[in-house]
C-alpha cells in the first residue's frame, strides 16, 4: 500500500500544514486551518466546550462507509490534530490522486479536530471542569462528552478513530525501539472476547502496520487491551462499531512530534484506504498479535557512570511539559538514582565514572528539577 501513495509520501513537504507546529496546539491556532478546510468541505459547529469554545465537525468525502474520527480529547494531546489537518489538506489539493479520490468516493468522513478545546488552551489531559472525557463514556457528564456521542449515534459510523499521543516513555516491545506508532483495538468486555467488531478493527490495524513497518521498522507498539466500560473506545467497540485506538508517540529528536506527525498522517491515509478497498478483510488478524507490546521502558536522558559522592550510579531524567506564557517548557526531573538500571534512555551521556553535582556543585538528588549539571566541573545541558 505505501507504494500506492508514494506521491503523496514525495510531497508531504508541501502537504504539511505549515500553520500548525509544535506541542501546544489551541483553538486559535486551529482557526485559520478550519477556514481552510472550509473551502472544500463542510465545517460545522457541533456545541460549546464548558468555557464556550466551539467543537467543530469536519464533513469529509461522500460513500457509504462511514468513519467517525476525533482528536485532542485530552487537550495536551495534539500530534493527531496536526495530522488531520495535513491529511484535509491532501484531500483538498489532491483528490485526483488514485488513492484520494477512492477514499474520497467510497467514505464519508466525518472529524472532529479537537473534542477538548479548555484542556487544549490550558494544555491539561482533562477538561474544564477537571475531568478525563476518555472515562466519561459511561457516565456522559461532560458537555464534550455528550457532543461526541451524539455525533456517534447520529452519523451510525462504520469504524471510528481514536486519535491521541502517548508519552515518551513507552517502548515498542522489550527492546531499545520507542514506540513511535502504537495501536489498539479496545476491548468489549472483561473477557477481552475476540468479537466481529475486534476482528475488523484488528485487521484494519494490521492493514496499517504492514505499511507503517516499512517507514520505520520496529517502532510501532500495540497497547494492552484490558477493559473499561469508563472509556470511549471500549464503549464504542461493544457497540458493535469497529473502533482503533491511535498513539502518536516519539521519533528520535523529536519532541515536538513533527516527524511523528507525518507517520500518523501516513498511517491515517493507510487506514482509510484499506477501508475503502476492504483489503483489510484479506487479512488474518494474527498480524495485529505479531505487534509487540508496549512496555514503559524509557527514560529521556540516562547518565550512565556517575559518581556521587563516591558512589557510582546511572541517573535517569524524564521531562515534564509544563506550558509557561503560552509556551511549552520541557522540565527535566531526576526520577531515578540506582545501580546499573536497566531502562532505555531517548539520549544517554557516558559520565565515564566522574563526578556530577548540580552546577552549584550539591548532591543530584531524585525529584529535583535539572536542566544543566556538574560533569568534572564542566557544564553540561541537559535539555
Amino acid at each position: 500500500m505505501i507504494k500506492t501513495f508514494s506521491t503523496i509520501i514525495n510531497k508531504y513537504v508541501t502537504i504539511k500544514e505549515v500553520g500548525l507546529n509544535g506541542r501546544y496546539i489551541n483553538a486559535a491556532h486551529i482557526s485559520k486551518p478550519l477556514k481552510k478546510a472550509a473551502l472544500n468541505f463542510k465545517v460545522e459547529v457541533l456545541g460549546n466546550s464548558t468555557l464556550g469554545e466551539s467543537i467543530h465537525l469536519i464533513k469529509v468525502g461522500s460513500g457509504k462507509l462511514k468513519i467517525l474520527m476525533w482528536s485532542q480529547m485530552h487537550g495536551n494531546e495534539s500530534t493527531t490534530t496536526k495530522a488531520v489537518f495535513d491529511m484535509l489538506n491532501v484531500f483538498g489539493e489532491y483528490p485526483d490522486d488514485s488513492v484520494i479520490k477512492n477514499i474520497l468516493n467510497k467514505c464519508t468522513i466525518y472529524i472532529i479536530p479537537m473534542l477538548n478545546p479548555d484542556g487544549a488552551k490550558a494544555y491539561t489531559r482533562v477538561n474544564a471542569n477537571d475531568v478525563d472525557l476518555n472515562r466519561d463514556a459511561k457516565n456522559l457528564s461532560q458537555v464534550e462528552s455528550q457532543i461526541l456521542r451524539k455525533t456517534f449515534d447520529d452519523f451510525k459510523p462504520d469504524f471510528c478513530f481514536n486519535l491521541h499521543d502517548q508519552r515518551t516513555i513507552f517502548s515498542a516491545g522489550a527492546n531499545d525501539f520507542p514506540a513511535t506508532l502504537s495501536f489498539l483495538t479496545p476491548s468489549e468486555n472483561m473477557e477481552r472476547s475476540i468479537t466481529k467488531s475486534r476482528k475488523q478493527s484488528m485487521k484494519v490495524i494490521g492493514a496499517i502496520y504492514e505499511d507503517l513497518s516499512k517507514l520505520i521498522p520496529n517502532r510501532i507498539g500495540r497497547y494492552d487491551d484490558g477493559y473499561n466500560d469508563n472509556c470511549t473506545g471500549d464503549t464504542f467497540q461493544s457497540l458493535g462499531v469497529p473502533t482503533i485506538l491511535f498513539e502518536a508517540g516519539h521519533s528520535n529528536d523529536d519532541y515536538a512530534r513533527e516527524k511523528t506527525r507525518e507517520y500518523v498522517f501516513y498511517a491515517l491515509l493507510s487506514g482509510l484506504s484499506s477501508i475503502s478497498t476492504q483489503d483489510f478483510r484479506k487479512l488474518d488478524k494474527s498480524i495485529y498479535f505479531n505487534i509487540p507490546e508496549n512496555e514503559k521502558l524509557f527514560y529521556d536522558v540516562i547518565l550512565r557512570n556517575a559518581d556521587i559522592n563516591g558512589r557510582n550510579v546511572d541517573i535517569a531524567i524524564q521531562f515534564k511539559e509544563i506550558l509557561k506564557n503560552e509556551k511549552l517548557v520541557f522540565l527535566a526531573i531526576v526520577e531515578n538514582i540506582s545501580n546499573n538500571l536497566a531502562f532505555f534512555a531517548h539520549k544517554e551521556i557516558q559520565c565515564n565514572f566522574q563526578s556530577v553535582t548540580l552546577p552549584d556543585h550539591k548532591s543530584i538528588t531524585e525529584n529535583v528539577i535539572v536542566d544543566k549539571i556538574l560533569l568534572k566541573d564542566e557544564v553540561l545541558m541537559i535539555n
